[in-house]
């Protein structure tokens, strides 16, 4: 949404079909869905099959340009290069792993430049009138994007690759982009909850890898992680994976500003 939004200005209204705090993957879509579909001339995925029940959605309600293929659709995941690629070896098994990879690309703010030319194009498709208000809203946002980059890479150097634990793999883009070194998960695969025996192993883990910082979402379970937390001496600290996840997090770059703040403190802190 926030993305959309940056590109859009005030020529457009959006509105999210799935609530902040609540992940895309696990959202079951409600009647009054089909009628805010039936209102709008795009929609904007986030792709990599997080959000396939949007395509029953969209056959629901009856509008052809909102369906894949048609003029008003756009997959924002279109020209990403995609992290931990999987195939057909997914099975019923493995939880929410993904064959079409790592769905969680916006969390690495240079693909903003990527997703936002998505968009773009087809708002400049389905409104030509407003196509060089939207390039000017476009190229500012990226300017005000690229400054705060170099402010995050700065402040999130000085974790010096320390060890991290995440509760649920959403942060592959994330960890590339800013040099961050996760070294495990609490889900033994993504969607699946942890044994004992699992728990068991990451504490070890943690303590032989001297791991102080736990990171989990805040619609993530918090036993699990603080009793590994507390088990191995580390700290839990709340990211934000999606705009409006936490109280800060009201558009993208708000979105790292809290996240990179939340970091940085806790590592100062140890």
């Amino acid at each position: 949404r926030s993305l959309t939004e940056a590109v859009g200005g005030d020529r457009i209204a959006v509105a999210s079909l799935v609530p902040a705090s609540m992940d895309a993957e696990d959202y079951q879509p409600k009647p009054e869905d089909v009628l805010r579909l039936r209102c709008a001339r795009m929609v904007v995925r986030v792709g990599l099959d997080y959000d396939l029940w949007l395509d029953r959605l969209l056959l629901q309600a009856g509008e052809p340009e909102l369906r894949r293929g048609g003029s008003g659709h756009v997959d924002a995941s279109f020209a990403i290069a995609v992290l931990e690629l999987r195939g057909m070896s997914v099975g019923p098994g493995d939880g929410h792993a993904h064959g079409s990879g790592n769905p969680h690309y916006w969390l690495d703010p240079k693909n903003a430049e990527i997703v936002t030319g998505t968009i773009l194009e087809a708002l400049a498709r389905i409104d030509p009138a407003g196509a060089s208000g939207y390039e000017a809203n476009r190229l500012a946002f990226l300017a005000r994007l690229d400054a705060k980059l170099k402010e995050w890479e700065a402040r999130l150097s000085r974790l010096d690759a320390a060890p991290l634990v995440a509760y649920h793999n959403s942060w592959p883009y994330f960890a590339r982009r800013f040099r961050l070194n996760f070294v495990g998960f609490i889900e033994i695969k993504p969607g699946i909850p942890p044994s004992a025996s699992h728990l068991a192993r990451m504490i070890e883990t943690m303590r032989a890898r001297s791991v102080r910082i736990v990171i989990r979402e805040p619609n993530e379970a918090k036993r699990d992680v603080e009793f590994v937390a507390r088990s191995a001496g580390a700290k839990v600290v709340v990211l934000a994976a999606s705009v409006g996840a936490l109280p800060g997090t009201g558009d993208y770059i708000s979105l790292f500003d809290t996240n990179v703040a939340a970091l940085e403190s806790a590592f100062t802190a140890r």
